[in-house]
């Protein structure tokens, strides 16, 4: 397969989930032309690229769209093989994917139930995130045994991604939502360590301060 000439990401400084995209492409070293996409007010250029969902992130390689993260994130390592996000055993690649769409599918929509409640519901949400939080970990430390700062080991894969820019979105949760703690380091020690490290790195930093810039111009806005 040619290297992909053209790559461009459409996405929104908000969406926690564009994020994981470019974490994916500044590890692999890909370069690539960001559009911000006002989600009030989406362009033509923008639903041509994903008509059915309308939603970001969606990555443009080469004229061709790609919409969804996990299915982009999985597409970037496939696409640039320097530096993987997934290892070679195809048990473990499976592993990896299984709890990757746990997160998606049990912890995300229940992370939301909590932001979006209040009083006994929002108790029960949490309770029912800690559980799940509690069963990733145990799930990990069963099924992939890898040594190292990261899940995947001594550098970052796309369970960190994941795992990571979540990380950064629970921390906000906590400080807009007094007495709430998601975070517990007594509960899920690892992976709560797992997500320090990977704050540490210089990709979440940089991305971090370049999507700053269309945040600031979005509050303005406000």
């Amino acid at each position: 397969m040619a290297t992909p000439k053209e790559v461009k990401l459409f996405g929104a400084a908000v969406s926690g989930f564009c994020t994981m995209v470019h974490h994916a492409l500044r590890l692999k070293g890909v370069a690539y032309d960001y559009v911000e996409v006002d989600l009030k007010n989406k362009t033509e250029e923008f639903l041509k690229t994903n008509p059915v969902h309308k939603k970001v992130p969606v990555l443009v390689v080469d004229g061709y769209p790609i919409p969804e993260s996990l299915n982009i994130l999985l597409y970037v390592d496939e696409t640039w093989k320097e530096q993987p996000l997934m290892p070679q055993d195809p048990y473990l690649r499976y592993k990896i994917r299984f709890w990757a769409d746990f997160i998606y599918q049990k912890m995300m929509p229940v992370s939301y139930a909590i932001i979006q409640s209040e009083g006994e519901a929002q108790k029960k949400a949490i309770e029912e995130f800690l559980g799940h939080f509690k069963t990733l970990e145990d799930g990990i430390n069963k099924d992939i045994h890898l040594q190292g700062p990261f899940v995947h080991g001594e550098k970052p894969g796309i369970l960190d991604v994941i795992l990571g820019t979540c990380g950064a979105g629970l921390k906000h949760f906590e400080q807009i939502l007094p007495g709430v703690k998601l975070l517990d380091k007594e509960l899920v020690p690892q992976l709560c360590s797992t997500m320090d490290a990977y704050a540490e790195l210089d990709i979440v930093k940089d991305t971090a301060e370049m999507l700053s810039q269309y945040l600031h111009v979005g509050q303005q806005d406000n």
